[in-house]
């Protein structure tokens, strides 16, 4: 498609001599604006996809995918239906539970949880929750009664294993004086780090009969949790079940209960790659801009070409490639810095915060511990043949203006 002569002449363009100083700067600054844009596009696209994929991974293996309800938020035909839902082939497990909001209060202060009565088995049958546990054991979970809570917690509150955590429940005793709040001291037996701040910081797990006995529910539990084969397919499920369960009874997917969350990260995820995507056009600009300048610059030279026979599809295509080599090249170096930065992303926050000195991200504001990125390699190839579309395109129109020069008018007074 390109002659070797129409190659030498066009990479002689694009080493600039001294006195073509301020095109050269135009065009390497073309060069670095579409190599960080695409740069930028890939690493933030990462990012958003990183959060997307953690928070689903977690709020999904911690919630559970269809949970089971009642209207009289008692289930006390619990086992019953448990063992009616394991029956399904959908179904990998099904976990009774009872959920109550608390006062935790220690010797460092007090600040408000949410308590999960739930069984030890199903408990370590939940694998993001029996990898969590970073001290003590599950043993003692049931033997003493005691208690698992998040390390923020612990931290905060000044707690270690072996000490006592006091729970006051809102729900109190009826006496002659007014209603006096329930409280008990749990021994602490283990502490867990799911690596989502809000889990982390508020939950307390229990046992399910110490959690029936504290909040006084008799023999019930307050909710199923259901862990589905295939958790896309919850929605389907959740609309089966509700056909099947008995009347009182509802079943909710996670879908329906995450929408709003997980619709808000998807549209702040296409407005960001429609703004990065604006770096891309505006580098492309500067290309058509320096292309221009060039293409002025040179015109007593492309002059002589046409005097010595080349072609207008020879000049044509000479500043194309001038053009399209700024597009190619800074694509390329912006895609191998988006793709190593994206991989190293929590590497080199860790480095800036130390050098800095500064909070980069606050595990308290974003739910996760660490910064998560998932490089998706259609969004990859999408972002880079948009950027080399851009930047060809940008190329067409002062390749298309050398060629209509005129050898005679540029020549006439040389």
């Amino acid at each position: 498609m390109f002659t070797a002569v129409e190659r030498l002449v066009a990479f002689r363009y694009l080493r600039a001599k001294r006195q073509e100083g301020f095109i050269s700067v135009v065009a390497w600054f073309s060069l670095l604006g579409i190599m960080l844009g695409v740069a930028t596009l890939i690493i933030v696209m990462s990012v958003m996809n990183g959060f997307r994929a953690e928070l689903l991974g977690r709020i999904i293996g911690l919630n559970g995918h269809v949970t089971i309800g009642s209207v009289e938020r008692r289930i006390e035909a619990y086992q019953e239906i448990t063992d009616q839902l394991l029956a399904r082939p959908d179904v990998l497990a099904a976990t009774p539970m009872i959920e109550g909001q608390v006062m935790a209060s220690a010797k460092n202060g007090a600040a408000g949880a949410l308590v999960r009565g739930v069984r030890a088995a199903d408990f370590e049958a939940r694998p993001i929750l029996r990898d969590s546990l970073i001290a003590g054991s599950m043993d003692n979970f049931t033997q003493q009664d005691g208690i698992l809570i998040g390390v923020r917690m612990a931290s905060r509150l000044g707690l270690t294993l072996g000490d006592s955590l006091t729970l006051i429940s809102p729900n109190g005793t009826v006496t002659a004086f007014g209603t006096v709040p329930r409280m008990k001291a749990f021994p602490i037996v283990g502490i867990f780090e799911v690596g989502m701040y809000e889990y982390d910081n508020t939950y307390v797990y229990m046992p399910l009969k110490t959690a029936q006995a504290f909040f006084r529910t008799g023999d019930a539990v307050g909710s199923i949790e259901v862990m589905l084969k295939d958790p896309d397919a919850a929605k389907a499920t959740a609309f089966d079940l509700r056909g099947s369960l008995p009347p009182g009874y509802t079943a909710t997917d996670w879908q329906r209960v995450n929408s709003s969350f997980f619709n808000a990260l998807q549209v702040e995820r296409n407005v960001m790659a429609l703004i990065l995507s604006l770096i891309v056009v505006v580098a492309a600009f500067n290309v058509i801009s320096s292309q221009i300048m060039l293409v002025q610059d040179k015109s007593r030279g492309i002059a002589v070409l046409r005097t010595m026979g080349a072609t207008r599809g020879s000049i044509l295509r000479i500043f194309f490639m001038t053009g399209s080599s700024v597009g190619v090249i800074g694509t390329v170096l912006g895609a191998t810095l988006g793709i190593s930065f994206a991989l190293n992303i929590e590497s080199i926050r860790q480095a800036i915060q130390s050098l800095s000195g500064a909070k980069l991200f606050d595990a308290e504001i974003y739910f996760l511990s660490q910064l998560p990125a998932k490089i998706d390699p259609t969004e990859v190839i999408v972002t880079v043949t948009f950027a080399l579309v851009i930047s060809l395109l940008a190329s067409i129109y002062p390749a298309w203006r050398a060629a209509r020069l005129d050898p005679v008018e540029v020549l006439r007074y040389e």
